[in-house]
């Protein structure tokens, strides 16, 4: 039997109830997202982590500004793939993302927990107010009405994430049957420390293996899109 068959097999015999898809970069792959640089254009002269910090931002907001419409734009044509319109079939499952795509929302998934924020909305550098903003700006950098500099909505190298997200996304883990571990290299930390809260069975899902594929109860070498609908399949059954 192959893992995939094991982890079936598994979910039949246990009927998970409280379920927690943890997703990070993979899942969003086969939707056609690049990482944080793509083939060609401005941003191969600059190292993500010279962009994505407050220290950047305040320096040349401009730069980064441009960057982030950049980024914007290849996410905004993206589309949900099977394994983001899967999960949200799980009508009480939690999503619990390190991705900034907002393609699980996208895809119907109802109750999600972004960690590292979403690059679809916008904080104010002055009044610490957010919005939605998901088409792309007149000008950049945008600016508040009250005349202070909009910034993305997401963690930054250096800085924590929303305690409130964190809080749920320990909770709802602890508290979960099964816990799905989808798309994720389990290098980024804090968040990556979260598989070890769970107590129920876990699933990991990951074309290769990951710092956390010994941590998971199964390990399943393949990508997201051909694996979560068959688990999800189960799960509905």
């Amino acid at each position: 039997m192959s893992a995939l068959d094991d982890a079936v097999a598994a979910i039949r015999q246990r009927r998970p109830k409280r379920v927690v898809a943890f997703t990070g970069a993979g899942v969003s792959a086969e939707s056609g997202i690049p990482t944080f640089r793509g083939p060609g254009g401005l941003w191969q002269s600059f190292r993500p982590e010279d962009l994505a910090t407050p220290e950047a931002f305040a320096r040349d907001p401009d730069v980064v500004w441009q960057w982030y419409e950049w980024r914007r734009g290849l996410v905004r044509a993206a589309q949900p793939n099977a394994a983001h319109r899967a999960i949200a079939r799980l009508p009480d499952a939690i999503v619990v993302t390190q991705n900034v795509d907002g393609l699980h929302t996208r895809g119907g998934s109802r109750d999600v927990i972004e960690l590292h924020g979403s690059i679809f909305r916008v904080r104010c550098t002055r009044e610490h107010t957010t919005r939605d903003a998901f088409e792309a700006f007149a000008e950049v950098p945008p600016r508040c009405e009250c005349g202070a500099l909009l910034r993305p909505d997401v963690v930054w190298f250096g800085e924590a994430l929303p305690p409130d997200a964190w809080e749920r996304a320990t909770e709802a883990i602890r508290r979960a049957d099964l816990l799905l571990v989808i798309g994720t290299s389990g290098v980024v930390y804090p968040a990556a420390g979260l598989v070890a809260l769970s107590r129920g069975l876990s699933i990991e899902v990951n074309p290769e293996a990951s710092g956390i594929s010994s941590a998971c109860t199964f390990a399943i070498p393949m990508t997201a899109a051909e694996a979560t609908p068959r688990i999800v399949e189960e799960l509905l059954r």
